[in-house]
């Protein structure tokens, strides 16, 4: 098995010194609330219910919803997908035709369920992924002195002026932090080593409560493997599923939800982008355009080509252009057919980074799992506040800001706390899309 490197990203305020601390270590110590773009009109056939959870993941949510209100999983839609580590308020939309004298009655069946429904409302058309403006996070910093959010706030100051590098958090890459690499084994059509790298490989997988699966399922006894494999990790378990009754290895891939393939593919794309945003942070040009660059508006995510003059315009300070403003940023690669390609040494720079993941450009281009587009190398934060404090749980440093969707606050954090830690450093989530 092969495992995510380990190498830091590079950090956008290197010169200011972080704060340390943990983070997550109660689920309402990092609250996640959705910002809508929209309001539910008061009526039409979907039924929009606002919902709090803790310790479930959305797709969870979106199961106990589709047997609750008796529908199919397809039928209930969300607009992003949230964290299972903390306390989340998301959207969620389920298409019910005439079923509007049942709504209260279904809302209050839902009173034993494991999350809580805030409020319903009815709309015209369904809920779809990326119908929201934005998140707001509220994040306690544990294991920290209240005072240091002096330090914390010099960093955070630097981050409201400049934007923060637009990685993709450690959620994109799952417990292991490895779904791109099995991204990449998909996109090269390798269906055994895609499999190896989620299934097997014991010896070389720290993961102690897979251990004796992954010895297993290394020995080629699949029912065995499949009967120690957490039920947790469905999706592993729908490929051993299909090994275990004697299909082929492409069979057996192909019974993973399409959703969690095309997941492993984003996977893959989330890697290159964040390896391009690394060498522009570590040059310091993340926040600048270059010539070659394809700038992309904040407002409806448009690209335009940059040449050396519109460069100098657009960096200027004094008028303040574009950049300076934040209302532009350069963009970076998500690899796939629809990709439009930078130019001159920038768009060297992201067929570099193909080659250090070892992936063809056609294989890439030409993947079902890879539609490609373009996202900005930073991401403006909005109503930034910070301060110190004390409560029953200790100190904490506590952290308030907007990012729109899209974006990871665990960015922000590992910026603030120089650390590299991920709170409980687990989660069973697909992607926050936060």
């Amino acid at each position: 098995m092969q495992q995510r490197d380990n190498q830091p990203l590079a950090y956008a305020t290197a010169d200011l010194p972080g704060i340390g601390g943990t983070f997550k270590q109660r689920a309402d110590d990092f609250v996640v609330t959705e910002e809508p773009l929209y309001e539910p009109c008061g009526e039409g056939e979907h039924l929009y219910l606002f919902v709090q959870k803790t310790n479930m993941t959305t797709m969870d949510v979106v199961a106990k919803l589709a047997k609750l209100f008796d529908v199919s999983n397809k039928q209930v839609s969300y607009a992003g997908l949230k964290d299972k580590h903390a306390l989340t308020r998301q959207m969620f939309s389920i298409h019910l035709p005439g079923g509007e004298s049942q709504d209260a009655r279904r809302v209050e069946a839902a009173h034993d369920q494991p999350f809580t429904i805030l409020w319903a409302d009815r709309h015209n058309n369904k809920l779809r992924r990326g119908h929201l403006a934005g998140n707001r996070f509220d994040i306690r910093i544990r294991d920290v002195d209240p005072t240091a959010v002096i330090r914390a706030k010099r960093v955070l100051d630097q981050l409201a002026e400049q934007g923060v590098p637009n990685y993709f958090g450690p959620q994109r890459f799952g417990y292991l932090g490895d779904n791109h690499l099995v991204g990449r084994a998909l996109i090269k059509r390798d269906f055994e080593a895609a499999l190896k790298q989620l299934l097997g490989d014991a010896e070389h997988c720290n993961h102690e409560a897979t251990r004796e699966a992954r010895q297993a399922f290394d020995a080629g006894d699949y029912p065995t493997a499949l009967q120690h494999w957490p039920r947790t990790l469905r999706y592993e378990r729908q490929a051993l599923n299909a090994l275990a009754k004697g299909r082929s290895i492409s069979k057996a891939v192909y019974s993973i939800a399409e959703t969690q393939r095309l997941f492993y593919g984003s996977a893959a794309q989330s890697y290159l982008f964040n390896w391009v945003l690394d060498q522009r942070v570590k040059a310091g040009t993340f926040a600048k355009l270059l010539p070659g660059d394809l700038a992309m508006k904040h407002e409806n995510q448009s690209v335009f080509p940059v040449d050396d003059a519109q460069a100098t315009l657009e960096n200027a300070t004094d008028p303040a252009g574009r950049i300076t403003q934040g209302l532009i940023s350069p963009s970076g690669p998500m690899w796939g057919s629809d990709l439009l390609q930078a130019q001159g040494v920038e768009g060297e720079l992201e067929l570099e980074a193909l080659k250090a993941f070892d992936i063809e450009q056609e294989l890439i281009e030409t993947c079902p799992l890879t539609r490609g587009s373009r996202r900005s190398l930073r991401v403006m934060i909005q109503d930034p506040q910070i301060t110190g404090g004390v409560d029953e749980y200790g100190s904490f440093v506590r952290l308030q800001f907007i990012m729109p969707k899209g974006a990871f606050a665990t960015v922000v954090l590992r910026e603030l706390m120089k650390n590299d830690v991920n709170g409980d450093g687990q989660t069973n989530e697909t992607s926050d899309d936060s």
